[in-house]
């Protein structure tokens, strides 16, 4: 087993964005998910809440990261810095957790208000905004991004296929639905449920939960159109505690290391 691909998504709920290798840091891969919208509250927004979200376009460019909007020419995107310490300093909500987060420039924030059709401020992450794993599984007071919330969620890459062998096929589906950080060659479905510590490359990552799906998985990230799948099949044998589960979500041991596609997965304890 082995490394198969890799994504981050700069800005929570917007489009990702495939790469050939990360850096693992505290809060997960670099510049994985430091960006969030958020609306005159402070509270995050995502595809669950305006679906438009998903015809947001990502890019990693010299200068930050490049975000366009589907029909839309080149020359209207925006650059978002990679990192920013200055702006103003606000509170943002997350779930149940309360977020130190800078606000982003005015002409950015309009950029995505005019195209969400709603009043929104985009927030950045600081190396200062310190927010916890769920105590339930952390395990030494490790933090996370603005993902939902664990560092790095994983799945197998069979649990894709053996999924879509069960839709009809012309609604099978690609890993944009499911927004996964890493995903691993597998030859047996969801294998990886029973997965514990594990080394990939000189990186050492534990799955400690599964993970439930909500409704995002159902939205056409070309079309921004939902529809019932793929909850509707997964419900039928995916199920646990009343929710459907797909993939893992991963806590990292060791920071600092780069993972790569093809990096071989080895298990230290099962």
């Amino acid at each position: 087993m082995h490394v198969e691909r890799l994504f981050i998504y700069p800005i929570k709920s917007l489009g990702g964005i495939e790469v050939s290798e990360v850096i693992i840091e505290t809060r997960g891969f670099r510049y994985d998910r430091r960006y969030m919208l958020v609306d005159e509250k402070g509270s995050f927004i995502t595809q669950r809440d305006n679906h438009l979200m998903a015809l947001f376009h990502s890019a990693l460019v010299r200068d930050g990261i490049r975000v366009s909007f589907r029909g839309e020419a080149l020359s209207d995107s925006v650059v978002i810095p990679y990192e920013t310490d200055s702006g103003k300093i606000r509170q943002v909500q997350i779930w149940q957790d309360t977020c130190t987060a800078i606000e982003m420039s005015e002409d950015v924030n309009e950029y995505f208000s005019e195209r969400l059709s709603q009043k929104c401020v985009l927030v950045y992450m600081p190396d200062s905004s310190n927010r916890m794993v769920d105590r339930q599984y952390a395990q030494y007071d490790e933090i996370t991004s603005f993902a939902d919330a664990f560092p790095i969620l994983l799945i197998g890459s069979a649990s894709l296929d053996d999924l879509n062998t069960r839709l009809p096929e012309h609604e099978r589906l690609g890993w944009n639905r499911f927004r996964p950080n890493l995903v691993i060659k597998t030859e047996v479905p969801f294998e990886e449920d029973n997965w514990q510590t594990f080394k990939l490359g000189n990186a050492i990552l534990q799955c400690v939960k599964p993970c439930a799906r909500c409704v995002i998985t159902t939205i056409n990230q070309e079309s921004a159109i939902a529809g019932k799948e793929p909850l509707k099949t997964l419900a039928t044998y995916r199920t646990q505690n009343s929710k459907v589960m797909f993939g893992q979500n991963v806590l990292i041991k060791s920071y600092g290391e780069i993972l790569r596609v093809g990096d071989e997965l080895s298990f230290l304890s099962n």
